[in-house]
């Protein structure tokens, strides 16, 4: 567009000069010459627009946005229109806390009140993108500015408006995908009626205040204390138990020997001893004495 305005210009002047002086007429044809030229190619360059890949392109004419879009390729347009282009790829706006990770510089993390009264702080990124049939809307009721106007507000409100609902401890732990959830529907309906598809809401981070950390940290450590103490006391258990058994075992065994050991198997086990010793080389003489125990005499003696 900016080329065909030019080349009229020239064109105004090349009239000029060869209505002017004598001397200059004769540049006048030139100069004509030269702005049909970059008329010629100003409507060339404005007609043929090419949209790449992931894109969309909105047609506007003296302002005006249509309402049909152009997909990615290369089209013949009229070259009065001025056609913007808009992304419908996967978009990823970040509210983050650390330092330059996030769309915004510095921290631009959430902080919200939960219905306990503790402020949480909240690391979220949104997953989004431009509906290519709302594109034309989109760009007529909000402008291509739609981050700042619609995602990051929206986003903010709708975590603060829901949050008041949990419990500091419960949003940290128990209740986080719920929170996440109702987030996302409530996010959803708005995104969709300005022309905007939520695809995902991630919580990255909840971040409690110190002193509920220290808490946590307190009431983890008893939990794990108590857990080594019941864990001991099963094993001083288990112990006790094998002892008792050990000691059954054993005063079960004296009362079976007790009671099936009379005196002639007694005496008959001690005769087999003595016939034994009797083959050994090493003995000599068995001299029996009054009681029921040999003595023996060994060669060496």
């Amino acid at each position: 567009m900016a080329l065909i305005i030019f080349g009229f210009i020239i064109f105004i002047v090349g009239i000029v000069i060869s209505k002017g002086r004598e001397g200059v007429q004769r540049f006048g044809r030139p100069v004509r010459i030269i702005a049909l030229v970059l008329i010629v190619v100003g409507v060339l360059t404005s007609c043929f627009i090419q949209v790449d890949a992931g894109q969309v392109g909105v047609k506007k004419l003296f302002g005006k946005v249509q309402n049909d879009v152009l997909t990615s390729g290369l089209h013949f347009v009229n070259p009065l229109i001025e056609v913007e282009k808009l992304d419908v790829k996967t978009l990823n706006y970040t509210m983050s806390g650390i330092h330059d990770e996030g769309a915004q510089s510095g921290d631009d993390a959430i902080r919200v009140l939960t219905t306990d009264g503790l402020e949480v702080t909240i690391d979220l990124s949104v997953l989004y993108r431009v509906v290519p049939t709302d594109a034309p809307r989109l760009l007529r009721e909000t402008g291509i500015d739609y981050e700042d106007k619609i995602v990051r507000p929206i986003t903010r409100t709708r975590i603060r408006d829901n949050a008041v609902y949990y419990e500091a401890i419960a949003l940290y732990s128990t209740k986080r995908d719920e929170f996440q959830q109702r987030i996302f529907k409530s996010i959803e309906s708005d995104f969709k009626s300005r022309g905007l598809l939520l695809e995902q809401l991630l919580v990255r981070n909840i971040t409690l205040p110190q002193s509920v950390r220290t808490t946590i940290e307190q009431k983890i450590n008893a939990e794990q204390e108590a857990q080594k103490m019941q864990f001991i006391l099963q094993k001083e258990r288990q112990e006790a138990e094998r002892k008792r058994v050990e000691a059954q075992g054993i005063a079960d065994y004296q009362r079976i020997m007790s009671e099936g050991l009379t005196d002639k198997q007694l005496q008959y086990e001690s005769i087999k001893a003595q016939l034994e010793l009797a083959k050994s080389q090493n003995t000599k003489i068995i001299i029996m004495g009054k009681g029921n125990t040999p003595v023996i005499l060994d060669a060496k003696n």
